[in-house]
């Protein structure tokens, strides 16, 4: 996979028609989640620019979809070696990567996001593509919880924005929410759920609400699991062990939460309970709170409602 500072600048579009199909696709972050989705997308045989800002972090990309796609490859291609490295370099061969973020988005088709979960940090990269990129680049968030129409809002493509909620990690997880704003026209909207399925996904549409599907109920629930827990109502062992062998679910809300991270379900309920004070299931339980701000995130640190041996 060639590894470069700068890709070359393309004419821009003339015309405000869409493509018929999404090739070429920019995506704007090279952290696990941006990585996740140029690998995808670069599989499926879509032409993909990662861009990021500085080399140091675009190489340690390019290293870690380099392993991922071989992963991939042993999975799918076991019997068959020949194949496998087809595979691999075919994929590798779609992939550029750039520092330059105006120059990047020069011949897309589809502008994916996926950085900070910062509203403010997102709305003025949007709104600065949307002065280089051709009239007919779709723009699209990753974004698990801020409001797609205010990060759209700083752009005037409204009518060519919406979201892509991937799940992590990219390659393994096969749902797909696409988000569609009052704006977003019809033409849009099937682009997205066409990119989606595509990249081998299963996609799933919603409206721009708070946590989208997947979200709106699993952060809520983790939270009420909490609140019992701090109501005395049952011990967090025997929560978790409730849910696992009465609804089927492969680990229990305490268990999930270490999983993911305390503090991200922490960050994304005090966002919603800023936006929506009268709502109680966003306001983000005592518990939670206490344990993000001593540093006890889950896994992650070794310690969150469980201890964990740090490898």
């Amino acid at each position: 996979m060639a590894f470069v500072s700068a890709v070359s600048v393309r004419g821009l579009a003339t015309s405000c028609s869409f493509h018929s199909v999404v090739k070429n696709v920019t995506v704007i972050g090279s952290g696990l989640m941006g990585s996740g989705i140029a690998q995808v997308a670069a599989q499926s045989g879509h032409s993909v620019t990662i861009v990021d800002v500085n080399d140091d972090v675009l190489k340690k990309s390019s290293e870690t979809i380099q392993k991922s796609v071989q992963r991939v490859a042993k999975k799918q291609f076991d019997n068959n070696k020949e194949a496998g490295d087809k595979f691999v370099s075919s994929a590798l061969a779609n992939i550029s990567f750039s520092t330059d973020s105006s120059k990047s988005v020069q011949n897309a088709d589809l502008v994916v996001e996926a950085i900070v979960e910062n509203l403010e940090v997102k709305q003025k990269l949007f709104a600065e593509l949307d002065k280089v990129s051709p009239q007919h680049t779709i723009f699209a968030s990753n974004t698990s919880s801020l409001p797609i129409g205010e990060i759209a809002s700083q752009t005037q493509r409204l009518d060519r924005f919406g979201g892509l909620h991937f799940f992590s990690p990219v390659p393994v997880m096969k749902l797909l929410e696409v988000i569609r704003i009052p704006e977003t026209t019809e033409e849009t909207y099937k682009k997205l759920l066409e990119f989606g399925k595509a990249v081998g996904k299963t996609c799933v549409t919603c409206k721009d609400t708070p946590g989208f599907i997947v979200n709106r109920l699993l952060v809520p629930y983790k939270n009420e699991a909490i609140a019992m827990l701090e109501r005395g109502d049952a011990t967090k062992e025997d929560i978790d062990t409730a849910m696992k062998l009465g609804c089927g679910y492969p680990m229990g809300p305490f268990e999930l939460g270490d999983f993911v991270g305390l503090d991200t379900s922490y960050y994304i309920l005090e966002g919603w309970s800023k936006r929506f004070p009268d709502n109680r299931l966003f306001r983000p339980a005592p518990t939670l709170e206490r344990l993000v701000k001593e540093g006890k995130l889950g896994r992650k640190t070794g310690e969150g409602f469980y201890k964990y041996d740090k490898k």
